[in-house]
């Protein structure tokens, strides 16, 4: 009798120098169109308002070669407000990627991990302790480095909580959500103590918002999200084999440990940079991760794409919230309105497995 061997399908391999990797076509192929969506809606984005610009104007005065009047309300009006969005965007959805890659939980997110609202509970309470000094102590300090070092020790408290000889991503969970709870407690209890001005200030900036962004908070979130997805990508090829569990990562020589911490590490400052930019601005970092991960056919969530998805959901979702709306709402409207369907979804779906 006859047999035939059977090979399992493997996915060709490229080599550049000492670096190799596998080429997966399709998965390229969706994160190319994924970055052209998001391109195309970050141009719609800045064309919209009280002054419209075409399209063709938009992308000519990006690359240098627009008319004076609309290089003056293109780059100093409006790009920042959108590229605030792109950049929050891509942060919030790689972060959410490598949590939910760590804990091996599509509900694990820096909004369930705790590390928004340890931001959120550190920045309202610069804002409402700080009483009749307010502007004051923001100018001097700085409300996004406060929100930035909440966020911090916010993520570095889950994790050594949840630490027993190595991180159990259901006890992660269960710490962040624990901890979530007790920063929100705090959060309420100032925004209930304080002045009713300091109160209008904090909520607006709790809502989760890019309006009246301006270069400064630009540029501080472009440079430590650029330098965050360098160490991530420098570390992102030792964490591959930890899906296949930690013996088989340690059989491979990888230090898994001190790759796990690494990666949390950036995912937190990821979350903190986002929150400290455009605030709390909630179910991005766990929508994109999973949307990313179905359209690429990927059994983990893809870092890359889940930064697009990130993008184009964060952008997208503010040019609903100024256009397609009765009224102009802050964009975390429109990203809970999206994300709170989309949990229930996940959770009916985790429940019937």
């Amino acid at each position: 009798m006859n047999t035939t061997e059977l090979k399992p399908s493997v996915a060709p391999g490229v080599r550049l120098g000492p670096v190799s990797f596998v080429w997966r076509p399709w998965v390229v192929l969706v994160t190319l169109l994924l970055a052209a969506a998001t391109f195309l809606v970050f141009c719609l984005s800045i064309g919209v308002g009280d002054f419209p610009i075409g399209l063709p104007q938009v992308i000519a005065t990006i690359f240098g070669r627009g008319e004076q009047v609309d290089e003056f309300v293109i780059m100093d009006l409006r790009m920042p407000r959108a590229l605030a969005g792109l950049v929050v965007g891509i942060a919030l959805g790689v972060s959410g990627a490598i949590t939910q890659s760590i804990a091996r939980n599509p509900l694990a997110s820096p909004d369930v991990l705790g590390i928004t609202g340890g931001a959120s509970a550190v920045a309202v309470s610069l804002v409402t302790v700080s009483g009749g000094t307010t502007a004051a102590i923001v100018d001097s300090v700085g409300l996004s480095a406060a929100a930035l070092a909440g966020g911090l020790g916010t993520g570095l408290l889950v994790y050594f909580l949840a630490w027993r000889r190595g991180v159990d991503g259901f006890r992660l969970i269960l710490i962040g959500i624990s901890v979530s709870a007790v920063m929100e407690a705090i959060t309420t209890w100032l925004l209930a103590t304080a002045d009713i001005r300091d109160v209008a200030l904090a909520q607006a900036w709790l809502v989760g918002s890019l309006d009246n962004r301006g270069w400064d908070e630009v540029r501080v979130a472009l440079w430590g999200t650029l330098v965050l997805l360098v160490v991530v990508c420098c570390v992102a090829f030792q964490f591959k084999p930890m899906h296949f569990g930690d013996e088989v990562a340690a059989g491979l020589g990888v230090r898994y440990s001190m790759v796990r911490a690494v990666l949390l590490l950036c995912a937190v400052l990821l979350a903190g940079v986002a929150v400290s930019a455009a605030g709390p601005v909630p179910f991005v970092a766990l929508v994109a991760p999973q949307v990313a991960m179905r359209l690429t056919r990927y059994p983990t969530p893809p870092m890359v794409a889940s930064g697009m998805v990130g993008a184009l959901l964060l952008i997208g979702a503010d040019l609903v919230a100024r256009t397609a709306l009765p009224i102009s709402l802050p964009v975390g409207v429109v990203t809970a309105a999206i994300g709170g369907p989309f949990l229930v979804y996940l959770l009916v779906r985790a429940n019937r497995r």
